[in-house]
């Protein structure tokens, strides 16, 4: 899940997870957005069993190189393993699509498959078919908005075949084209707002929900969406981030560095955390704590453009550097 394009974060300001225009990759066309291994493993929170399983698949092939349509079937994927299916009965499944559709580029991002009774079928229409021989399993009713939140838990798809436009994919694709843009800021928080009514359990558009509203001085409005996303997803490292962000804007420095302690809690090597909570420690007089944090944060993101920012604290809080070697957590 990807963040808008409005500059590299900020110190103290907000991140976000989740969406299709985002700097966790460089762009390279004004349509086209590449990402990196770094940047998937947390976007989808990646564990090694996971990501081992997504290259069982084939969805994982090297260090970059990841479009967005790839984002999209890397979360089909791990939705559905987490929903139950195996990985030989996923590799059954996309064999069969790509040998009956050769045309298909990437299946899980242009196919709808759903697990039912420990079967994995494909969605199109208003019908089920076995994916590995085409057989038509059942017919479908047209879905309640009910049926269609509870589809989206389990699939992931760019091109749906006969999308609804409740599909919350969809309208979660559209936000995030939307949000780079701050003159359309109003219709990408209107198209969130859909995406959560559809799919309230979608932790990743109630995160970039927040985000937005905090960037258009909602706070109020920004809590509850970052508060909804830790719902959903406990350990929504990202959220818990941006409630730390949101806390220093507010002036409550003390709970800034709870969350990012927090999210530091969550993901050890998040070098943003690190560069924040070193500088609202360092800013609440704790100068000897923010310096292992300046130090972690280069051993994690030495190339960024805040590295200089870092070295430059570093400077004034340990000229001597002597805390070189207590910087790992």
């Amino acid at each position: 899940m990807r963040y808008a394009p409005l500059g590299l974060p900020r110190p103290g300001g907000s991140e976000r997870r989740g969406g299709p225009v985002a700097l966790l990759g460089l762009a390279v066309s004004q349509t086209e957005r590449i990402y990196g291994m770094r940047e998937l493993t947390r976007i989808l929170t990646l564990t090694p069993r996971r990501t081992g399983q997504l290259k069982r698949l084939g969805l994982l092939h090297g260090d970059s190189g990841y479009t967005f349509r790839d984002l999209l079937a890397l979360r089909a994927a791990g939705s559905l393993l987490d929903a139950g299916a195996s990985v030989r009965q996923m590799r059954q499944a996309l064999d069969g699509l790509r040998t009956r559709n050769p045309g298909l580029e990437q299946p899980l991002a242009e196919v709808r498959l759903v697990l039912e009774g420990g079967r994995l079928l494909a969605r199109s229409d208003r019908v089920k078919f076995e994916p590995r021989t085409g057989q038509t399993v059942l017919d479908l009713d047209t879905p309640s908005l009910e049926q269609a939140a509870a589809a989206t838990l389990v699939t992931g798809l760019v091109r749906p075949l006969a999308p609804p436009v409740e599909q919350a994919e969809t309208w979660f694709e559209r936000a995030s084209e939307w949000d780079g843009d701050p003159a359309q800021w109003d219709d990408a928080v209107v198209a969130y707002r859909r995406v959560v009514a559809i799919d309230p359990t979608y932790a990743a558009a109630w995160n970039n929900l927040g985000l937005l509203l905090h960037r258009m001085g909602k706070y109020d409005e920004a809590r509850e969406a970052y508060g909804a996303a830790l719902e959903q997803d406990t350990r929504c490292c990202e959220a818990v981030y941006n409630l730390g962000s949101l806390a220093e804007d507010r002036g409550d420095v003390d709970e800034a560095v709870r969350c990012y302690r927090q999210a530091l809690d969550f993901s050890p090597d998040y070098a943003d955390a690190h560069f924040n909570l070193a500088g609202a420690l360092a800013r609440s007089g704790h100068a000897d704590e923010a310096v292992g944090h300046w130090q972690r944060y280069l051993e994690l993101d030495a190339g960024s453009p805040w590295a200089r920012i870092a070295r430059a604290h570093l400077e004034v809080l340990d000229p001597s550097g002597e805390g070189k070697e207590s910087t790992k957590e």
